[in-house]
């Protein structure tokens, strides 16, 4: 693999090869995580809605994934003009950066104006089999503009994962006189270049449906992407939600880290895995593990405090994780911790049998793409 160094942590994939067999490498782990979803639906860990959401956004994921190949295409070939390469994180995620979504966001504002101002694919295609039969030359500038084309198409789509995803909610039915709504938001964490993904089911006492409250809804909005930060822990986040919103209040709200990402092609993580991947000696797009971390945090009960001279408010009580007082250090009710990898890796990672791997669930890929629980 080449690569130029941006900082100690992020290189830069300037090699085409390597370039294309990362984003190859991704498609394939986004597509076994929606299997890993739907086996967790199976063996009860998660509810029908919840695969949903979350298989909306690796979908997404996936989506700017292949949008930022279009735009790397052509990394390490001579374009005439200096365009960069994909800027990765080496050390703490295996993902791109995250300026690389912030960029991509403002691509996308300007999209269409781009694609006004450029041949249509017809044309470019018929501009490179001229080249290459009139000229006997290699189209690569053709190529590129071409692949910036794809790039800003696949903008126009939409559905894209972006730095930030704002919350979302879905009606999840009535508990008495309360509506019970489901929110889900996500970010791009750029303190840890991951993908972080969040749910909140909450009870609604308020007047009017939170979704259709124009005071609200805009201010719960604002209030969790501003809390959305790897570092607060799920108790933090809960407990300030349940005392802004006197008539929104908080059951259950989880947290799902997507990475990081080990290759022993692409990383320079140290610990068990590096060893595992490198002793594994597995075959290009088998040479790879994705940690998958789930936090959860529940209410246990409620109380009342005062509110003013004459009234109450209801206040969550939240159940932290009782074994060994990890709950006041998680902030969570339980942590789940699993790792999806390929078959030859896990042989490894099973003959090796590492200290602190007892407890991860372990999802293995079969060649032919099925997924395992062992």
């Amino acid at each position: 693999m080449v690569a130029e160094k941006t900082t100690s942590d992020h290189i830069g994939l300037t090699d085409t090869f390597a370039s294309r067999r990362y984003f190859r490498k991704f498609e394939a782990i986004t597509t076994h995580l929606a299997r890993v979803a739907g086996y967790m639906q199976a063996d009860g860990a998660l509810s029908k809605s919840d695969v949903k959401v979350l298989t909306g956004y690796l979908a997404a994921l996936n989506y700017t994934f292949r949008a930022l190949s279009m735009k790397y295409l052509l990394v390490g070939r001579e374009t005439g003009r200096f365009f960069g390469s994909l800027a990765m994180d080496k050390r703490d995620s295996g993902f791109p950066v995250a300026a690389e979504l912030m960029t991509m966001a403002n691509d996308a504002q300007q999209a269409a104006r781009h694609l006004d101002n450029m041949p249509t694919e017809a044309d470019l295609k018929d501009q490179m089999v001229r080249t290459i039969i009139s000229d006997q030359s290699f189209p690569t500038k053709l190529q590129f503009a071409l692949s910036q084309r794809l790039y800003y198409q696949e903008l126009l789509k939409g559905d894209l994962f972006w730095s930030r995803n704002d919350p979302v909610s879905e009606w999840l039915g009535n508990d008495g006189d309360r509506r019970r709504f489901l929110l889900h938001w996500a970010v791009y964490d750029s303190q840890i270049n991951l993908p972080v993904i969040y749910m909140l089911e909450l009870e609604d006492s308020g007047k009017i449906a939170l979704p259709k409250d124009q005071r609200r809804w805009p201010e719960c909005q604002a209030h969790l992407m501003a809390q959305s930060l790897g570092a607060l822990k799920l108790v933090t986040i809960a407990k300030g939600f349940d005392e802004d919103f006197d008539d929104l209040h908080p059951k259950r709200l989880r947290r799902y880290h997507v990475g990081p990402m080990y290759s022993s092609a692409y990383t320079e993580q140290t610990g068990p895995l590096r060893r595992v991947l490198g002793e594994a000696e597995a075959p290009e797009g088998q040479d790879w593990a994705l940690a998958w971390t789930t936090e959860e945090l529940e209410s246990e009960r409620v109380t009342e405090e005062r509110s003013g001279w004459f009234s109450t408010v209801e206040r969550e009580v939240f159940a932290l994780d009782p074994f060994g007082g990890r709950g006041a250090d998680t902030g969570a009710t339980r942590t789940r911790r699993s790792i999806i990898l390929p078959q030859r890796p896990f042989q490894v990672l099973a003959e090796q049998n590492p200290p602190g791997f007892a407890d991860v669930g372990k999802f293995v890929v079969s060649e032919s793409g099925q997924v395992l629980r062992y």
